[in-house]
């Protein structure tokens, strides 16, 4: 097929690109420095700096991952409104490419995966949560719900629409571990706050199989929690990855600490949901890395 990836370039894109182009998938890549973009995916990836530029190319499939990074600095106002549009303004144009090919060619891309984030559940202390948990109302789940919403109007069009609620995605070289192992390295890794809140996971080759595994069913639709079936609290994982570096991770950072240096968004660190992939199991997905054990042997 044409596959459609905005966010082609990033941690997960890049490993979504590639496998995808060994399995015989033509790329079409949305970046706003198309010739970056070029350097870091595999030979041949038509890349353009707007999805709408991709109307003359007619996408088969979509798969929609672009977004300000959550993490990066405190939630001001400013940046909250920053995270919401560089989600759902993409996201939009996205709906609106489906509008114009069913216009123009009668039909629209098959599939659209797209991305969403545990953060649709809000805060869920240490009940277990499935895609039918509802949410606590708060900023997160109300960016991924906006985010979510927006995709969804691709069904008008004919396009099937899975929605993928990711974990922290784990594996060499970027993302969550990114930050994470040059402290547990030196030995000065430790939990955040209490420890007791969960931390949904997933590898990203997993994470990417997953993706694979929605755009090729047809009967797949609506929302997946994109985590591993073994979630772990902050306190398990500090241990399981000080385990793994064999360094010890005796130094906690008071809730009050990152409060102070995160305000707001210091929720992403002290709260959390017991996320399961119900729906993804039920539809017969296998992981190949389950548990968060087996997760970072391989990735270390």
């Amino acid at each position: 097929m044409r596959v459609l990836i905005t966010g082609g370039s990033g941690f997960v894109g890049q490993r979504l690109c590639l496998s995808l182009e060994q399995a015989g998938h033509r790329l079409q890549v949305v970046s706003r420095n198309p010739e970056e973009a070029r350097r870091k995916l595999p030979a041949g990836a038509d890349v353009r700096r707007s999805v709408l530029d991709f109307v003359d190319a007619a996408p088969e499939a979509i798969v929609n991952l672009a977004g300000e990074p959550i993490a990066e600095r405190r939630w001001s106002d400013e940046q909250k409104n920053r995270l919401i549009d560089s989600r759902v303004g993409i996201t939009r144009d996205l709906v609106m490419l489906c509008e114009q090919l069913k216009s123009a060619n009668g039909r629209a891309p098959r599939v659209m995966v797209s991305g969403s984030a545990m953060g649709f559940y809000g805060d869920q202390g240490d009940r277990e949560v499935t895609e039918e948990t509802p949410p606590h109302d708060e900023f997160a789940h109300r960016l991924c719900k906006r985010w979510e919403d927006t995709a969804r109007e691709a069904a008008e069009f004919g396009t099937r629409v899975a929605l993928l609620r990711t974990g922290l995605v784990l594996d060499e070289g970027g993302g969550s571990l990114a930050k994470m192992l040059p402290p547990f390295k030196l030995g000065l890794g430790g939990r955040f706050g209490s420890g007791r809140q969960f931390m949904p996971w997933i590898h990203r080759e997993d994470l990417v199989r997953g993706i694979e595994f929605l755009l090729g069913r047809d009967d797949l639709e609506g929302p997946f929690n994109g985590s591993a079936p073994h979630p772990v609290t902050n306190a398990e994982f500090t241990r399981s990855l000080a385990s793994q570096l064999r360094r010890p991770a005796v130094f906690p950072v008071p809730a009050f600490v990152l409060k102070a240096a995160f305000g707001e968004m210091a929720r992403l660190l002290l709260t959390g949901a017991d996320m399961r992939p119900a729906r993804l199991l039920e539809a017969g997905f296998e992981f190949r890395f389950p548990t968060l054990e087996q997760a970072l042997a391989d990735i270390l």
